[in-house]
């Protein structure tokens, strides 16, 4: 095989399949990016057999061929090659010379027949979205999802159709975010849990644009990614998803609209004062349109007030800031509503038409007064 291509879209196509390729294993071959430059296109492939992501590089194919080449050690010789052109030459014994300008590396690579390719997936149920959105709604829940695996669903997000109203949700036990968004088609009704470390690692590789679209193929096993000449393959997590909709309420005794920029600074600086891994809350009392943020810790004390727009009773409630900060640093409106119903319930942030929800259970406190 030979292949000559620019060092910065290697470095690109590297950088993209690499997001699929295996850290530990026992699978030597698994920690190699494989190089397909057999037909007409180069191809490159990581696959860590929940996770494959292949890509086409733009480039020469001098000689066709296939090659397995130790994914590490192969990125990091790509990333510190002078911006040049790149030339990889193997021969039959997997001997890969690596050429660039006056720098030479010579490594051994692996038969690229032995790499495990990744699942072909029947393309039937497709739906379009644009990578901004994709990109969007990844963020605006990813960060609610368990980080251990203790219970596998927590570590995913259900993706929920219904006609032309898609709905992702994550939780992990302490809250919920929902986002809902409006597709351009209608479609049957589909249900799946996509891994949060799929979906982190497109997130990644994502472009972004308004303009530029992500082909989303489901099956029941599988869902896959299609954008920008690349493909990402990902096994789903096997079973039924909580019942989300029942731990969802629109009675409230309290709502209030609050500025976000100066409510999320306000909650920033009472964190100063808690140390990393102290459970401190964060106490909310609510009363006559004012609200008022105390937190006590083993440094100090920090209270600042907020003037708010009140419906209903007062109310006092504690809620660990970390996932009320994270919660409206994803949201992009000016103001929010937020609604409670006591001291014990959830509260609720969300819009209007429920394009977006961020249920937070609050946590127990001992009221100083």
């Amino acid at each position: 095989m030979k292949i000559i291509c620019d060092k910065n879209t290697l470095l690109k196509g590297v950088n993209t399949v690499m997001k699929a390729v295996p850290s530990k294993t026992t699978m030597p071959i698994l920690e190699c990016i494989l190089i397909d430059a057999s037909s007409d296109e180069i191809r490159f492939t990581g696959n860590d057999m929940e996770l494959g992501i292949e890509t086409v590089v733009e480039g020469k194919i001098a000689e066709k061929g296939i090659i397995a080449l130790e994914a590490k050690l192969f990125s990091e010789i790509i990333r510190k090659l002078p911006d040049s052109e790149v030339t990889i030459t193997s021969d039959k014994n997997y001997n890969t010379l690596i050429v660039c300008e006056k720098a030479k590396f010579s490594i051994m690579g692996r038969d690229g027949d032995d790499f495990s390719n990744i699942p072909f997936v029947e393309r039937d149920n497709c739906v379009s979205i644009s990578q901004f959105t994709l990109k969007e709604v990844i963020r605006q829940t990813i960060f609610s999802i368990a980080a251990n695996e203790s219970n596998k669903m927590m570590t995913g997000e259900l993706f929920e159709i219904r006609g032309d109203e898609m709905r992702v949700i994550s939780l992990d036990g302490h809250r919920i975010s929902i986002r809902k968004i409006i597709l351009k088609s209608s479609y049957g009704n589909i249900k799946v849990i996509v891994p949060g470390k799929t979906l982190t690692e497109i997130s990644k590789i994502l472009s972004g644009g308004t303009e530029d679209m992500v082909d989303i193929y489901f099956t029941e096993n599988h869902i896959v990614f299609e954008f920008d000449q690349t493909i990402v393959v990902s096994r789903l997590i096997e079973g039924n998803y909580f019942r989300v909709d029942q731990m969802l309420s629109n009675d409230y005794e309290t709502k209030i609209k609050i500025n976000k920029k100066e409510f999320l600074d306000c909650i920033d600086r009472a964190t100063l004062l808690v140390k990393e891994g102290d459970k401190r809350p964060i106490i909310l009392n609510i009363a006559d349109s004012v609200m008022e943020l105390k937190i006590t810790s083993q440094i100090g004390t920090m209270n600042e007030i907020i003037d708010v727009d009140q419906e209903g009773k007062d109310i006092k409630i504690g809620f660990n800031p970390k996932f009320l900060i994270d919660a409206l640093r994803v949201i992009d409106d000016e103001t929010v509503d937020i609604y409670y119903m006591n001291p014990k319930a959830p509260c609720f942030i969300r819009d209007e038409e429920q394009n977006y929800i961020y249920l937070i259970l609050p946590v127990n406190f001992v009221d100083a007064g």
